[in-house]
């Protein structure tokens, strides 16, 4: 049996761990939370290096993404560099093949997301395979890194100009405490609602749950949510918000979307792949169409 683990520095509370089968292979996939503790990260990674398959690194991205160019997170570095022997995976892997994959499909079916579809992306830089994939499809996105991030009112409109102010802003960013650009530990599961206006002009909420759970309103009426690592709370949750459909990008074992790094995880353990051995986009490609896995389109209200 396959073991992949996904060491999260997200609340504890959020842990989930399942046994499934993926193309007659057995898994035993993990998520462990450490709340907000990135030395106790530290040491659970090094403690599994060698003993599992995969690891992901939950709650931190170790890269954020602008156009070609890719910038390191020093926080989330310190996580990757404590496995000498195991994969260590963040989820843009799959945010850039996957996620895309999807947001075509989606948008050829039209009924969820066409051209022309208001979408609040609550982070580019975090996806911006699915940024520039919506950008493309002629939907009018309103880029909310600076409003979820940072807590300023500046929407960026235009992919040009989220490229600019990345390449400005991003070497900066990517410097600091990580806790001051994302929730972590207990800040998850606590929602303190910012920026309504932009929840209620969009049609389609997509990106990083953990930005949309912290700052989404009390209405989601007719909204649609297009994100992933949702447990049954949090459906129960959009559920009495309003929202009308809820789209995960990854698939659900036990009732449970995990993230894209624990997907991704999961996909380079079938490879077999060791430590600084990184799967390539079309690996990743093929293995995702064998695997036959499509979004999980759930109807709320």
């Amino acid at each position: 049996m396959k073991h992949v683990v996904s060491v999260s520095i997200g609340s504890s509370t959020r842990d989930h761990s399942v046994e499934t089968e993926i193309l007659g292979e057995k898994f035993r996939v993990e998520r462990i939370g450490t709340d907000g503790d990135e030395k106790k990260a530290v040491e659970l990674i090094r403690s599994l290096d060698g003993k599992v398959d995969a690891i992901g690194l939950g709650g931190i991205d170790l890269y954020l993404i602008a156009g070609k160019k890719r910038y390191i997170i020093r926080d989330a570095k310190k996580l990757a560099n404590a496995a000498k022997k195991t994969i260590v995976l963040d989820g843009s892997g799959m945010k850039n093949t996957l996620e895309r994959m999807i947001i075509r499909d989606l948008v050829a079916e039209g009924k969820y997301l066409r051209k022309g579809s208001k979408v609040l992306l609550v982070s580019a830089v975090d996806r911006f395979g699915m940024a520039e994939t919506l950008y493309e499809k002629g939907c009018d996105v309103i880029f909310g890194d600076f409003l979820f991030a940072l807590g300023l009112p500046i929407p960026v409109k235009s992919l040009v100009s989220l490229r600019i102010l990345a390449a400005i802003l991003l070497p900066i960013f990517t410097r600091l405490p990580f806790k001051m650009l994302y929730p972590t530990g207990s800040e998850q599961t606590h929602r303190k609602p910012k920026f309504q206006n932009y929840f209620q002009w969009a049609e389609v909420i997509a990106g990083d749950f953990h930005f949309i759970k912290r700052k989404m309103p009390d209405d989601l009426k007719n909204k649609i949510i297009l994100t992933n690592t949702v447990t049954s709370k949090d459906v129960e949750e959009l559920k009495t918000l309003g929202a009308s459909v809820l789209i995960t990008t990854t698939p659900e074992f036990e009732g449970r979307s995990f993230g894209t790094n624990v997907f991704e995880g999961i996909c380079a353990a079938m490879l077999g792949k060791k430590k600084d051995d990184m799967p390539s986009e079309e690996e990743y490609i093929d293995l995702i169409k064998k695997m036959g896995f499509g979004p999980r389109i759930s109807k709320l209200n």
